[in-house]
């Protein structure tokens, strides 16, 4: 049986920070990969609307890993709110499916 999988993805505003995250994420095993893409965001905040470039990191990791991915990114992360949500992978190939697993969230072989 294939584990279920997920990408949670959060935003920072700078590379740096995106690195840190990613690294710690995939270092502790909560995640089995983190990948890190330049963005340009628009969002409401206090009362006005701001546009700024941002990285977005997606973090591949076993769905039943969520909580612990999540804490961590919010203990590491630079931002009063964080965006972090988690994007149900439907389908993915078995055997990568197998390695995310094996490679990240509660049953991470450290």
């Amino acid at each position: 049986m294939t584990a279920a999988l997920i990408l949670v993805v959060t935003t920072v505003a700078d590379r740096g920070d995106a690195d840190r995250i990613a690294r710690a994420a995939v270092e502790r095993g909560l995640a089995a990969c983190a990948q890190i893409s330049s963005i340009d965001s628009w969002y409401a905040w206090r009362g006005a609307v701001h546009h700024e470039a941002e990285f977005r990191i997606v973090f591949k990791a076993a769905a039943s890993g969520y909580d612990a991915l999540a804490a961590a990114i919010l203990d590491l992360h630079p931002y009063e709110l964080p965006a972090i949500h988690a994007i149900a992978v439907e389908r993915a190939h078995a055997p990568y499916a197998d390695w995310v697993a094996a490679n990240s969230g509660a049953d991470a072989d450290l």
